[in-house]
């Protein structure tokens, strides 16, 4: 069972998700954009998807967290890691609110994650993936460190279309390196 910590970067609050933070999720996760860029984030997305997601959230080897504003709370996006504890590893998915995009969020947040997932849960591998028309998630992948493994064709379901997912992955000497 993996505890659910409070992280803090620069700007950033990582923290664990409420139900107290519904009104403030379904404005930014509702976005057919946001829902564009990911495989398990439904459109249109409603208060049962996101109860029904908080819930979720709570399983074992599962570590869902919100990403929030230091200054002020606001809450912005969500990361989280999917652990396989018998392997090792874990993969990790982010999404961020329109109004966030490009402003370096994602990459920030992921950077820490990477940290957490090594130092303190001492995983082997993080890994995570993006769908091909989602450039930006593969730079964010390389800027922290991930190596790119290759494309795998028309692997996931997206909306009735069969889309290429993209594979990145770090070894944790591979990040200690980095480091």
């Amino acid at each position: 069972m993996i505890s659910f910590p409070t992280l803090e970067t620069e700007r950033l609050r990582i923290r664990p998700y409420s139900h107290t933070d519904i009104p403030e999720l379904l404005p930014l996760i509702g976005a057919r954009e946001v829902a564009a860029t990911t495989l398990r984030i439904a459109h249109p997305y409603t208060e049962q998807d996101a109860r029904d997601f908080l819930e979720l959230a709570k399983e074992p080897d599962k570590l869902w967290l919100a990403i929030t504003l230091r200054p002020d709370g606001r809450q912005i996006g969500g990361i989280g890691m999917r652990i396989e504890r018998q392997h090792g590893h874990a993969e990790l998915g982010y999404w961020l609110g329109v109004a966030y995009w490009g402003r370096g969020y994602a990459t920030e947040a992921a950077r820490e994650m990477l940290r957490y997932g090594f130092e303190d849960l001492g995983l082997h591998r993080i890994f995570a993936t993006h769908f091909k028309h989602n450039a930006a998630s593969g730079r964010i992948l390389g800027k922290i460190g991930m190596q790119y493994e290759g494309c795998q064709r028309q692997h996931l379901l997206k909306w009735g279309e069969f889309v290429d997912s993209e594979m990145y992955g770090i070894l944790r000497r591979e990040w200690e390196r980095r480091e």
